[in-house]
């Protein structure tokens, strides 16, 4: 994809919506939570990426970029799952190691966000839950439900020592956006379905209800 395709892409996708005049937009934290485990990608992959779509203007998010001494992690990090538009999981030899990457990515899958793989130095076939005996039953079917999910999508690898950096850099990039553009097109559609005589689901709703309070008015629709 070319950078001012992806310029013009990303100009739309962060476009804020005029605002009702009835109600004020409150803009999500971010739009791409990056997951990874740092000691393995922080200032790899996971920096460059999320730097890179930063430039572009997008609003992705990751922990040593997006929070400051003294933010309480779950505090910033559900929001922001909870919030964003799409996971990036970029999973690493140690990832699995870690019970805070593991629960953001069952997070991730429990809110039906779609998620983009990176095998980063690890094929998929090699990352499993791993138990020490501190886990319940319950949770380790979570965390391997969640890692099930994202072993079965499809996915980017890379070799960090034999791999070209600025390709895969742009092959990224390019997924995360295609996959972006696909989903504002579905809300799209969805949000059209919601719209009845020039005004939202919404709107008439409220507008039925204050003419059913008034039985002197009538309610008439343009067809």
């Amino acid at each position: 994809m070319q950078r001012t395709s992806a310029l013009n892409l990303c100009r739309k996708l962060v476009q804020v919506p005029p605002r009702s005049p009835s109600k004020a937009m409150t803009r999500p934290v971010c739009d791409i939570f990056i997951n990874h485990r740092g000691t393995d990608t922080k200032r790899t992959i996971a920096g460059l990426l999320h730097d890179h779509l930063f430039r572009l203007g997008l609003r992705p998010f990751l922990d040593s970029r997006s929070m400051k001494p003294g933010d309480r992690l779950f505090g910033k990090i559900n929001p922001a799952i909870q919030g964003c538009k799409l996971g990036v999981a970029i999973f690493s030899p140690k990832y699995c190691d870690s019970y805070f990457c593991m629960q953001e990515l069952a997070l991730l899958m429990e809110n039906k966000k779609r998620v983009i793989p990176i095998f980063c130095d690890v094929k998929p076939s090699q990352l499993q839950v791993l138990d020490y005996g501190i886990r319940s039953a319950k949770q380790l079917q979570r965390l391997n439900w969640a890692l099930e999910e994202a072993k079965f999508t499809v996915g980017l690898t890379f070799d960090t020592l034999k791999g070209d950096w600025s390709e895969f850099l742009n092959s990224a990039t390019e997924a995360v956006i295609k996959n972006l553009v696909e989903l504002e097109a579905q809300n799209s559609s969805k949000k059209s379905t919601y719209i009845l005589h020039g005004r939202t689901m919404e709107e008439e709703t409220e507008a039925s209800r204050m003419n059913l309070g008034n039985s002197q008015k009538e309610v008439y629709f343009d067809i």
